[in-house]
């Protein structure tokens, strides 16, 4: 094949040419493996200068074994004869072993306007100032392709993005341009997994065959079934002397009877006796009720009884029979006894 190990055929103003390929850690330039130049034979560079190539000048990188494709740029013109060394990156994008075959050919890219890339990892999303980092980088970058996978050298590590989109051409200059670049998710990215919670308005809503006035009136019959209600006085009448209530306690509510508390003209006497000072009948039943406004001294009957013995006939009078204690298990009645007199 005329080109081969150093050779070139002109096709019309374009430069060809087949070498072999191999990494350019064979010529100690490790520095190359941050962009995508290559490093020519110096023959190459003649018949570059014959053709009158624009500069800056790019070149088409083909394995037609392969059918793999890229394109790159020039760094010098330092290798041997027949031989090219490029990135490692590259040969492992072209899908290239050492010392296989790759066609070159000069190309012409137009000035890139979009780029999109994709990174491997989410690592690269943790980089403090992502773009500015890839501006440093694409400064080593002459054009880019799609489908090209370039290494971005970062603090130590190395982060591999893929190139998967390109405005206006698959193939673009990056050289001296303004272009516009976009991000799409890792490779490694996962979709947190969303929880749906139900809304306010869902809960809120009320049945669908009641309306809104039955919805509030079983929520009122509800919470004033749940409230406990109070109902005074219904417990039962207890006397102070232990004896049983001789007719059951009135409804809750009603007034006392009239037996409980004194009324009329006793009410009255009473009160005016409290004011004198004297002291008032008795009206709860453990002795026999005096007449209202009379004055009552303890020990009566026993005066008419001596003023009846000393009679002036000196005849005694014989003591009437004392009553008759009732059994206790007689029924106690109130207000039974007979008044007593001073005057007898």
């Amino acid at each position: 094949m005329f080109g081969l190990f150093g050779g070139h055929q002109p096709f019309g103003g374009t430069f060809a040419a087949a070498y072999r390929c191999y990494p350019v850690s064979f010529i100690d330039k490790l520095d190359a493996e941050k962009g995508d130049k290559i490093f020519l034979p110096p023959s190459a560079l003649d018949r570059l200068a014959s053709l009158q190539i624009e500069y800056p000048m790019m070149f088409k990188l083909e394995n037609r074994r392969g059918d793999r494709k890229t394109h790159c740029g020039v760094l010098e013109f330092i290798a041997d004869e027949g031989l090219v060394y490029m990135p490692y990156w590259m040969m492992q994008n072209l899908l290239l072993e050492e010392g296989d075959l790759i066609h070159i050919a000069s190309a012409r890219l137009p000035t890139g306007q979009l780029i999109k890339l994709q990174p491997h990892t989410q690592d690269f999303l943790d980089i403090s100032n992502p773009k500015a980092v890839l501006e440093t980088t694409l400064r080593s970058y002459s054009c880019l392709t799609v489908g090209d996978c370039i290494a971005l050298h970062y603090n130590g590590r190395r982060y591999y993005i893929d190139v998967i989109e390109a405005k206006p051409a698959e193939a673009i200059s990056v050289i001296e341009t303004d272009c516009e670049v976009d991000f799409a998710p890792p490779l490694d990215y996962v979709e947190p997994n969303r929880v749906e919670t139900p809304s306010a308005e869902s809960q809120s809503v009320p049945a669908a065959n009641g309306s809104a006035e039955d919805a509030g009136q079983n929520e009122a019959e509800a919470t004033e079934a749940e409230e406990p209600k109070f109902t005074p006085f219904v417990g039962s009448a207890r006397r102070l002397d232990g004896r049983a209530v001789a007719s059951p306690a009135g409804p809750s509510g009603s007034q006392p009877s009239s037996s409980s508390q004194p009324s009329g003209p006793a009410a009255a006497a009473a009160a005016r006796a409290q004011q004198k000072g004297a002291r008032p009948s008795s009206s709860n039943g453990n002795g026999p009720r005096r007449p209202a406004g009379k004055v009552v001294f303890p020990g009566g009957n026993r005066l008419l009884a001596k003023q009846a013995a000393e009679k002036p006939d000196g005849q005694a009078v014989p003591k009437p029979p004392e009553p008759k204690e009732e059994p206790q298990e007689s029924k106690f009645q109130a207000f039974s006894g007979k008044p007593r007199t001073l005057k007898g």
